[in-house]
């Protein structure tokens, strides 16, 4: 069931950030509750961190079905500009800084908010794209969190993904070669889990495209990382090449790294079984050194 909770002080601008989310849960029976089962068991607590361009609604079933398969708890949410979070103010344009605004200030605070605290139990995080890049840092704000699975991860700016966004940007503007039923078609798809979808595809384009981001690079920062991690990379991915996963793994050298062939940019939904069966794994490596 999706709700909302207020976030004083985490949104970019420093004011109050109203962020939608849901809880998942492994048990069929609907009459359990979130208080029930925290109180009652110590399943694990997986953290789903969306696209660029995602949202709650935009995971569609993939959350659901992966707490089913695992046995774990799930939390789903928005991030501000997407879905039914707090949107984007008119005019305001995301900062470079903005995953780690995300990974060292919305994250955490949400997590208390929620009453999820990792030095009480498992807690991992699962991010796609910006939210895989967001996971990894949140991970070393946080270092308590026990584990990272990075999908489709951005670890710097690279000619390829420009390229892509560039490309993305010009069909939902009319600006390539491209029909406008096209055109329209992408902007209804988006519509349908964005209260404002102009501005969360503008907030997300805006800022990769931007001057100020192209220096925006991570690969050192991530080395300081120590709980286990999981990357997925897809070998068909328009927006990112194995240079992004490769430079996970050179600088945290505990990295689980798995190619996917016949694969985008969104494990999750092509080879999802393959993405199942690495959460499993890493939550049973877990379970194994506990």
């Amino acid at each position: 069931m999706l709700a909302h909770v207020d976030l004083p002080h985490a949104s970019y601008s420093g004011g109050v950030l109203s962020v939608e989310y849901a809880w998942l849960h492994s048990s069929t029976d609907p009459a359990h509750k979130p208080a029930h089962d925290f109180m009652h068991d110590t399943r694990p607590v997986v953290v789903f961190l969306h696209e660029g361009l995602g949202s709650v609604s935009m995971w569609r079933d993939f959350p659901s079905q992966l707490c089913q398969a695992v046995g774990a708890h799930g939390l789903v949410y928005s991030r501000e500009g997407y879905g039914n979070s707090t949107p984007r103010p008119i005019g305001q344009a995301w900062q470079p800084t903005f995953m780690h605004h995300q990974a060292h200030v919305v994250l955490p605070a949400l997590l208390r908010a929620l009453g999820v605290s990792a030095s009480q139990r498992d807690v991992v995080l699962i991010g796609h794209s910006d939210g895989a890049s967001i996971a990894l840092l949140a991970a070393l704000a946080m270092p308590d969190i026990q584990g990272v699975v990075a999908m489709s991860a951005h670890t710097f700016v690279e000619e390829q993904t420009i390229d892509a966004i560039k490309q993305t940007t010009g069909l939902y503007a009319h600006t390539v070669d491209a029909t406008k039923d096209q055109s329209k078609s992408l902007r209804q798809a988006l519509s349908r889990h964005h209260a404002d979808t102009d501005s969360a595809f503008g907030g997300w384009s805006s800022v990769w495209l931007s001057p100020a981001f192209s220096a925006w690079d991570i690969r050192q920062e991530i080395a300081g990382l120590t709980c286990p991690c999981t990357v997925l990379q897809g070998l068909d991915d328009p927006y990112g090449s194995v240079a992004h996963a490769e430079s996970i793994k050179t600088a945290v050298p505990q990295t689980h790294l798995i190619y996917l062939d016949a694969c985008g940019h969104n494990p999750h939904t092509t080879c999802a079984p393959q993405v199942e069966q690495a959460v499993r794994d890493l939550l049973s490596g877990l379970s194994t050194s506990a």
